[in-house]
């Protein structure tokens, strides 16, 4: 009889805590359940607070992000007893309106330790009750509170797990954040601050939809766009503080869980310097949007990309230079050749110093694309002023290896291989302000790849732009049709200095939009003091064919050289006050592009058209005048409530730089429709018609 009862005693035991009845608040299902059927003397057992949330609400995570509050739970636990805090799930962004907060959705667990007393008797059973407050949401927020019990045996030896919960526990705590070998340090950098963190578990990953959620309120700006920058060991978020951090000093750490990869971290990033190997890899690639292109797709869409970059508006003053030097040879055929060949390889050896410039930028963690370099106004001056000189030199006011008698028999006796180099790289230079069709996702693909591939891309890139050149300067058919050499090269070469100066023009007026009405003063004077030194230089040549002595001219046309590049190159060129919206007299009225605008305006069920632009790309200002100005444009955004956004990327601006990325670009133009509801925008081509928009525009509300 004894055993019979010392059986049915232990069966008792062995059945479990016992739970009680779900607590429905309304709008949230509350309980406390537990691991295990019971806890030791001294030992301790794993119990979670329940939450089953009605859908399309949600409560909130440790931190609540821009506004809500954190579930808390008091236990009355009896003598000896204690209870860990929450072991926090890591949260879902939750975006309102303008607004990103943090929590849960669906069902969750909370899971917490309990430790027993070591002079817990066993056979007792303990009776623990709590009151649980949580604020519960949707589109009104409610708080809540549920009383709630849970009754956990004390048992001789380890318990067995709960069939129902022990396993829901386990895979709750085991999904939790908790700390890794990684090191992590932030910095603050201007208007934002950047969190490197580095080490073992993130080696190889691509860093797609990383995310950090700070542990504090208050830290950072929780709906600004975290920009990703992949390292070999790790990555670099770029992040923007927070009305808290901005206001004190700065914290000896920053606190919370960087959930990459579909795992998270917790950590505690100290001020100080990026560990090694945080960054270097550029942004994470998105395959959706790279149309998941391999190497061999890539190379083939390179190829096509560089011949019809060949067609885009800023190569058309190159493009009279080639047919001005193809001209000059057209009887010769070795040295027709020679000036394909010389060509081709100046364009290869431009486009290589280009990808290398690229990678060497990307390995130091900056954010750059395609047309880089017209993103820096010393740059955008220095090129006005090699155009300026390129068409004073064809105009005839100075001369570059070659007599004055040269000048009058035409170009046949000038150039040479020398001078065709010089051509291809000087028109891959003017090229980069376009993006051709099937260059955007080979570029896109190939900055987020390994130098190597990279490289390949760059180069298949700049096959297809010296092809067509090359080819016709091997065609001995098309060469014999060329006219013969005579007089009237000498007008022609005058002629095509006016499309030079028209690029010098253009690339003033960009310069007067990155660095307003100071830099285009400066340039312009640098332009004169260049006109002075090429005078000068072609006075002294004219001397010297006179037999006279042209040590002075030359010398002083050196002077005002260096003084103009001085003046025009030197940096401190001002950026101009941004304007906060189009102008009312515009016919197409826009908005600024911001991340949190975009978000306001999806939350608000409107579509948005964004137009990713700058003005130095050729294609850009085009596809504006041609596609984006129109009544009919302005007429399609009013009728279907379209909402548009421009992201002027005339300037450096990592957060345009990093969203590029996302949509698999290397460059502007980008063209987005987000459509009410649906995950990912429409992309547009990059060569519009203003039917095009308009369809589009009027698809947008379906």
């Amino acid at each position: 009889m004894r055993r019979i009862l010392a059986g049915l005693a232990a069966a008792l035991a062995l059945t479990g805590a016992s739970v009680a009845a779900p607590v429905d608040t309304g709008h949230v299902e509350a309980e406390l359940v537990a691991a295990a059927s019971g806890v030791t003397p001294g030992g301790s057992v794993r119990i979670a607070l329940r939450q089953k949330i009605d859908e399309g609400w949600h409560t909130y995570w440790r931190n609540p992000g821009d506004s809500g509050e954190a579930t808390r739970l008091a236990l009355t636990l009896p003598g000896g007893w204690s209870a860990s805090p929450f072991t926090w799930p890591t949260p879902k962004r939750l975006p309102v309106g303008p607004l990103v907060n943090y929590g849960y959705e669906g069902e969750v667990l909370l899971p917490m330790t309990l430790t027993a007393p070591a002079a817990a008797k066993v056979g007792e059973t303990v009776s623990l009750r709590g009151k649980a407050d949580f604020l519960v949401c949707e589109e009104i927020c409610i708080p809540e509170s549920a009383d709630l019990s849970l009754d956990v045996p004390v048992v001789a030896g380890p318990a067995p797990a709960d069939r129902r919960w022990g396993p829901a526990i386990a895979t709750a705590l085991a999904a939790a954040p908790k700390p890794a070998r990684l090191t992590a340090a932030y910095q603050p950098a201007g208007a934002t601050l950047t969190l490197a963190v580095a080490g073992a578990p993130l080696q190889g990953t691509d860093g797609a939809g990383a995310y950090f959620f700070p542990a504090t309120p208050g830290m950072l700006d929780h709906a600004a766009v975290q920009a990703i920058e992949r390292g070999p060991q790790g990555l670099t978020l770029t992040l923007t503080p927070g009305d808290d951090f901005k206001a004190a000093a700065a914290p000896p750490a920053l606190e919370g869980v960087l959930s990459v990869g579909g795992r998270a971290y917790e950590i505690a990033a100290a001020a100080g310097p990026a560990p090694a190997g945080a960054r270097g890899l550029g942004p994470p690639p998105r395959a959706a949007a790279a149309g998941g292109l391999g190497l061999p797709l890539a190379l083939a869409f390179a190829v096509l990309g560089g011949l019809v970059l060949n067609l885009m508006p800023c190569v058309f003053p190159i493009l009279a230079m080639k047919a001005a030097s193809l001209v000059g040879h057209g009887r010769e055929a070795r040295a027709a050749r020679l000036q394909g060949l010389a060509f081709g390889a100046g364009v290869l050896a431009t486009f290589v110093l280009l990808a290398g410039v690229l990678i060497a930028l990307k390995a130091a963690g900056a954010a750059v694309g395609w047309g880089f370099q017209l993103q820096s106004p010393p740059v955008v001056a220095g090129l006005a002023l090699l155009m300026l000189a390129v068409a004073l030199n064809l105009s005839g006011v100075f001369e570059i290896g070659a007599s004055l008698q040269d000048a009058g028999s035409g170009l046949a006796a000038r150039g040479g291989a020398a001078g065709a180099f010089f051509t291809g790289a000087l028109a891959v230079v003017v090229a980069t302000p376009c993006t051709a069709p099937f260059m955007a996702p080979a570029l896109g693909w190939a900055l987020v790849q390994p130098p190597a591939a990279s490289l390949a891309v760059f180069l298949a890139l700049g096959a297809g732009f010296a092809a067509p050149f090359v080819a016709l300067a091997f065609a001995p058919g098309l060469l014999a049709r060329l006219p013969k050499p005579g007089p009237w090269m000498d007008a022609f070469r005058k002629a095509l200095a006016f499309p030079m100066y028209a690029a010098a023009a253009w690339l003033v007026w960009v310069l007067a939009q990155q660095a307003g009405p100071d830099g285009l003063a400066r340039v312009l004077g640098a332009g004169v003091v260049l006109a002075a030194a090429a005078w000068l230089y072609g006075a002294a040549q004219r001397r010297l064919l006179a037999g006279g002595r042209p040590a002075a001219p030359a010398t002083g046309s050196a002077l005002f050289a260096v003084l103009a590049l001085a003046a025009a190159l030197w940096p401190g060129y001002a950026a101009p006050p941004l304007a906060g919206t189009a102008p009312a007299s515009a016919k197409v009225p826009f908005e600024p592009y911001s991340a949190e605008r975009l978000a306001a305006l999806r939350a608000e069920g409107r579509p948005v058209f964004v137009n990713f632009t700058a003005a130095w790309c050729v294609s850009c200002q085009v596809n504006e005048r041609v596609a984006l100005s129109g009544a009919k444009v302005a007429q399609a955004l009013g009728a279907n409530n379209v909402a548009y956004l421009k992201a002027d990327w005339t300037r450096k601006d990592a957060v345009i730089a990093a969203e590029l990325a996302r949509h698999g670009r290397a460059g502007v133009p980008l063209y987005l429709v987000y459509r009410p509801g649906a995950a990912e925008p429409q992309i547009l081509p990059n060569i519009l018609t203003e039917g095009a928009v308009v369809r589009a525009l009027e698809a947008s509300r379906s």
